[in-house]
């Protein structure tokens, strides 16, 4: 009303997609195979009822893996085409680089077994009866892991990308530093960041960045960035972006 008054236009949510795409963005799986099955019915479902698309694209926000109990049906079910007639796009998210990091010597896979690599230990295969605190003991463990894991998961892990754009859309698994254009970013603030990009009122002029990493209850739609990471592994709420040109709205898993 006020806006109406005093002849201001009335303010417009920032986003759009290209004419007869559609997007299905997917937030933080966390080896929650269920509930991922669930949700490619859900978006097949909601497909089906817009039968003049043209093109459509599934694009998952990476945390395929660690703390849910299926992490290695989860990324079997990424390996093949999870919904015929869509393209899909892989993201990296920071607990594939942690389990790389790993099984590349490039850590020692202590912090990664403590916020969910465990699970993912054991998803393969491969037990663990407490943390390695030895170098012989980290090494035994990692070639374990190199033996249980087939080849084609770890090259679907490495093929991820980083970030991927569609119309004024950017996905990105953490965020962006605010301030900083894209091509500048570096893949540590796309994989991990968190408060500063929170805070930003507008992180990347020009773009809505869609994005998981940070939990939230609900999807959170802060017009020039959007949080679909609804903690599935804990939630039983797993949460899909629906973009449709100047349209945006969300599917979930009941929780």
């Amino acid at each position: 009303m006020f806006r109406r008054w005093f002849g201001l236009r009335p303010s417009v949510r920032p986003g759009t997609i290209p004419d007869g795409q559609a997007v299905y963005a997917i937030g933080d799986v966390h080896g929650r195979l269920d509930l991922l099955d669930d949700l490619l019915v859900r978006i097949q479902r909601d497909a089906d009822a817009h039968p003049l698309d043209r093109g459509r694209s599934l694009v998952f926000l990476g945390d395929y893996i660690d703390r849910g109990a299926e992490s290695r049906g989860v990324i079997e079910r990424l390996l093949g085409d999870p919904l015929p007639g869509f393209s899909t796009v892989r993201l990296m998210g920071n607990h594939e680089e942690a389990m790389l990091a790993f099984l590349e010597g490039e850590s020692d896979g202590r912090d990664w077994l403590t916020y969910g690599g465990l699970e993912t230990l054991l998803s393969y295969g491969v037990p663990l009866r407490r943390l390695p605190h030895t170098g012989p003991a980290v090494s035994a463990l990692r070639e374990s892991l190199r033996e249980a894991v087939p080849a084609r998961h770890v090259e679907l892990i490495r093929d991820c990308a980083l970030h991927h754009s569609v119309g004024d859309y950017l996905f990105v698994h953490a965020g962006v530093r605010p301030g900083i254009p894209l091509e500048r970013q570096r893949p540590t603030d796309m994989l991990w960041i968190r408060d500063e990009f929170l805070r930003a009122r507008v992180p990347l002029p020009g773009r809505v960045v869609v994005h998981g990493h940070t939990i939230c209850d609900l999807p959170q739609d802060r017009d020039h960035r959007i949080d679909i990471d609804t903690g599935a592994f804990a939630s039983g709420r797993l949460t899909s972006l629906v973009l449709r040109a100047g349209d945006r709205r969300f599917l979930s898993t009941a929780a």
